[in-house]
């Protein structure tokens, strides 16, 4: 079934230290089936809050968020998130068993056999197959994180959502992740909704991208990315880049 996010006139405000923080302020959207969707904002804007609300964590203030037309206001195994933190995976558990673990907890396995042979696939396809039986200690980051997208990816969710999965990685691994990312869109179609503040990340994984001001997060423009999975040196790649540069550091009206 085709997916479609529509976040309409969204705003998110929360009380804290006596006040009222107001971190999204009238966000408008809409993410087609099989896209890698980017939100990209400076620290501070508000853009992990609208994913977590996408997620069904967080409510909305005004505005309303739907998926193929029906609203979210809770959790769902449709949505799924991978977060930036290593600590994502149950520590008594392997990586096979993780990836199992919450196809039957959701029972959209008949039987363990069915979820392990399931999770074994996913496992495979993010290229951990050799460490199927190894326990998240023993794993480096980006190893977890892949143990991550496979349970998550083995869930079959309408849209994958991301908040800054390999923020916490270092550059070269950053960058693999990066590429691996874009393989496995390309061989499962799934729909990716991925929050970054990095404008190299945001060009090499996103068919679209949503730049969005400082806090109160407003969106300052919706770009179509002609430079996705470009060389880093291409004219499309250079041009993008210069123009988010631009959009983040404008004084917004």
């Amino acid at each position: 079934m085709p997916c479609s996010l529509e976040v309409e006139r969204v705003s998110i405000q929360y009380a804290g230290d006596g006040r009222t923080t107001l971190a999204i302020e009238d966000v408008s959207f809409s993410v087609q089936q099989g896209e890698k969707f980017i939100i990209l904002g400076p620290s501070g804007c508000g853009k992990s809050t609208l994913l977590k609300a996408i997620a069904g964590f967080v409510p909305v203030s005004q505005g309303a968020i739907r998926l193929d037309g029906q609203p979210l206001r809770q959790p769902g195994p449709d949505r799924v998130v991978v977060f930036q933190e290593f600590d994502q995976l149950l520590p008594w558990k392997t990586v096979l068993d993780n990836v199992v673990y919450p196809l039957q907890v959701t029972g959209q396995a008949r039987s363990r056999g069915e979820a392990r042979e399931r999770a074994a696939r996913f496992v495979d396809l993010v290229g951990l197959d050799e460490f199927k039986d190894a326990y998240p200690h023993t794993l480096s980051g980006g190893m977890k994180q892949r143990a991550a997208i496979a349970r998550s990816l083995a869930l079959e969710p309408r849209i994958l959502l991301m908040d800054e999965p390999f923020a916490s990685l270092d550059a070269l691994t950053r960058s693999h992740m990066q590429h691996e990312l874009n393989a496995i869109w390309r061989h499962t179609g799934v729909t990716i909704l991925f929050v970054t503040h990095s404008i190299e990340e945001a060009v090499v994984l996103g068919t679209n991208i949503l730049v969005m001001s400082p806090r109160p997060g407003r969106v300052r423009q919706l770009l179509v990315n002609e430079a996705a999975e470009q060389p880093v040196d291409s004219p499309p790649y250079v041009a993008m880049q210069h123009t988010i540069r631009g959009l983040l550091e404008t004084t917004p009206p």
